[in-house]
């Protein structure tokens, strides 16, 4: 039975990987300190092969023992975001990089690890240019920058798989509504109308099942893709915002999209990503914008409960 270790693994991406790896029979262990929800694993409790320790992905003899434990080491604890890093910046640095730099001086040659980066680090791109693993690093928040000096202490390690993600959409058991497609969907819903700054700025998307998979694909084809950075998104879903707010109002007729014109997005990520990389490699994301706004339609419709997003 593999061994993996997951910090942060109560989150967003964190909790479907965890079921995931529990139904595919892996031993998971989590490390997390419960900060936003703290029911998002509670169905996994029944299971032998699913370990939960409260913890801080910071706490180096912790990690010392737990490392020395597990095979794989998906390391997912971080302030996610660029509101939250700017509002809490010694946190960010220290979680975001200082916690990963320390992983990268615990594994050993029996470790592999999954790092998750971020499409942020593409900044700004060239119009009419896709940006691919070899696109130069130019990211304009603190987030991207202590995600891509993270990534670059990781590659330094062999036994390493680095995925930059694209934007992630859908549900969770640790559910977020502060992400851009999650976002226009429930605000589709609640308030019938969409402001848009910067309609035409362009981002890559993936379903958060997708993410999953694509790391049990890394997993199961380790040696394949070691010693490498790949990005990974929907190729199908490159595309601006402004056809973002149009594919869900053609789901969704009732919603109003309005265009701000003076005032500017302080996000100002504008790029389209290749996955060609990684699709070369055997992986291709599948779940399509369409089934995850209906998705995202049908939870925000029937779910009253509160939801506690990062910032």
């Amino acid at each position: 039975m593999k061994k993996v270790l997951i910090t942060g693994g109560a989150g967003y991406i964190g909790s479907m990987l965890c079921t995931e790896l529990v139904r595919l029979g892996y031993k998971v262990t989590v490390l997390d300190l419960l900060k936003y929800n703290k029911n998002s694993l509670s169905h996994l409790y029944f299971y032998k092969n699913f370990k939960l320790i409260f913890g801080d992905a910071r706490d180096k003899s912790t990690m010392k023992s737990l490392i020395k434990k597990n095979e794989y080491i998906v390391p997912l604890a971080g302030l996610v975001g660029a509101p939250l890093c700017d509002k809490f910046k010694k946190d960010a640095k220290s979680t975001n990089f200082e916690a990963i730099k320390m992983i990268k001086e615990l594994v050993n040659h029996k470790n592999k690890v999954i790092y998750m980066t971020s499409n942020s680090g593409y900044g700004v791109g060239e119009k009419n240019k896709f940006c691919d693993e070899n696109s130069p690093l130019k990211p304009i928040s603190l987030y991207g920058k202590t995600k891509c000096d993270a990534e670059n202490e990781i590659k330094k390690f062999k036994n390493s798989v680095c995925f930059r993600l694209a934007t992630v959409f859908g549900y969770s058991y640790r559910m977020r509504s502060d992400l851009l497609v999650n976002n226009f969907v429930y605000r589709a819903l609640k308030d019938k109308k969409i402001d848009i700054f910067e309609p035409n700025f362009r981002r890559n998307f993936i379903h958060v099942r997708d993410v999953v998979n694509g790391i049990v694909f890394a997993i199961k084809n380790f040696n394949k893709l070691k010693s490498n950075i790949y990005n990974l998104g929907l190729s199908s879903a490159n595309i601006s915002k402004i056809m973002l707010a149009k594919k869900i109002k053609k789901i969704y007729p009732p919603l109003n999209i309005k265009l701000i014109t003076n005032k500017s997005d302080p996000d100002k990520r504008d790029y389209f990503v290749s996955n060609k990389k990684i699709e070369k490699k055997g992986f291709k994301a599948k779940i399509n914008l369409e089934d995850g706004i209906k998705e995202l339609l049908l939870y925000f419709k029937n779910n009253k409960d509160k939801i506690i997003n990062n910032y």
